[in-house]
């Protein structure tokens, strides 16, 4: 079972449009309504490929009710902390050429009660998880540390623990070790604090990251591939892709590939690069099931070509 941890989930709305004019009147020609949060996706992206899940998150309000039931209706098992305020909602706008653009609200605040309570809920259901995935940004109440208190409660707990967060909630977080990270490249560029250019700054990066605590990092670098750098060495991992329709939740996807087929290994990059590839061709943030892949278009190797200049470099 793969447990998964989000602390500020949403309820996401996904418009399609012809165009994006600004000031104009704008008729959808698509629209889904989904239940969001990075953790959350994870755990559909588990569910979807026919494995147990179990989602932690704070739920508040009208809109957390409709995130429990949408989530219940993919048959995902919730463990919700009721918290005071009301769960955010968010909107994106997906136009033909594959441009996303997102409005994303703060979240509630939540006291240091209900901060402890989700604490306490992931400690509690830890025991028969396989894995632990703590998945995205953190709502206002929740200090940096927060994550790091996470992980340490995890492994005594005996869990393995993924960690995709960003700024100084992942900083913080290195230091209880957790079992593997996953930056996209900015997140990489920002937690060593310097460009990256090629392919070949980013698994110095990783490896840096590696120095700061954590085990192993899964590094997404957008239509540039993966990454994947661990105590064994460097995989470099990427998919053709002939169309892209949505990437939103590519690499939530990617990190439930990874986890599903084990989370170590060239093996699970594999599954991490053809579930992410899969998902950028599925509208909205719907996530692929094992239809859906297509292992030929994939390609693993531990010779990187460090000298790959990245189609969108971080400065």
């Amino acid at each position: 079972m793969i447990l998964t941890v989000t602390p500020n989930p949403s309820l996401d709305r996904t418009y399609e449009v012809p165009s994006l004019d600004r000031g104009e009147l704008i008729r959808a020609t698509g629209e889904r309504m989904d239940p969001g949060g990075k953790g959350v996706n994870v755990s559909r992206a588990v569910a979807a490929a026919g494995q147990r899940t179990l989602a932690v998150l704070p739920l508040g309000g009208a809109p957390g009710a409709l995130v429990a039931d949408l989530l219940d209706a993919q048959g995902i098992e919730v463990a919700p902390v009721p918290i005071a305020g009301a769960t955010r909602s968010n909107i994106a706008v997906a136009e033909p050429d594959g441009t996303l653009t997102k409005i994303n609200a703060p979240g509630p605040e939540l006291s240091p009660t209900e901060a402890e309570l989700l604490l306490e809920t992931v400690r509690g259901q830890s025991g028969a998880a396989s894995w632990i995935a703590c998945c995205g940004s953190l709502p206002r109440g929740l200090d940096p540390s927060w994550y790091a208190k996470l992980v340490a409660r995890a492994h005594s707990a005996g869990a393995r623990i993924a960690l995709d967060t960003s700024g100084p909630a992942l900083l913080a977080a290195l230091r209880e070790r957790p079992d593997v990270v996953k930056p996209n490249a900015e997140e990489l560029a920002e937690a060593v604090g310097r460009p990256l250019a090629t392919v070949g700054d980013a698994v110095k990066a990783a490896e840096e990251l590696r120095a700061l605590g954590a085990d192993a990092v899964l590094a997404s670098l957008g239509a540039d591939g993966q990454l994947l750098v661990n105590g064994s060495g460097a995989w470099y991992g990427s998919a053709r892709v002939d169309a892209v329709r949505s990437n939103v939740g590519a690499g939530d996807s990617s990190l439930a590939g990874f986890l599903i087929a084990d989370g170590h290994g060239p093996q699970a990059l594999a599954s991490a690069v053809a579930h992410g590839a899969a998902a950028v061709r599925l509208p909205g943030s719907v996530m692929p099931t094992p239809a859906d892949l297509d292992p030929a278009t994939v390609t693993v190797t531990s010779t990187i070509p460090t000298d790959r200049v990245l189609t969108e470099p971080v400065p």
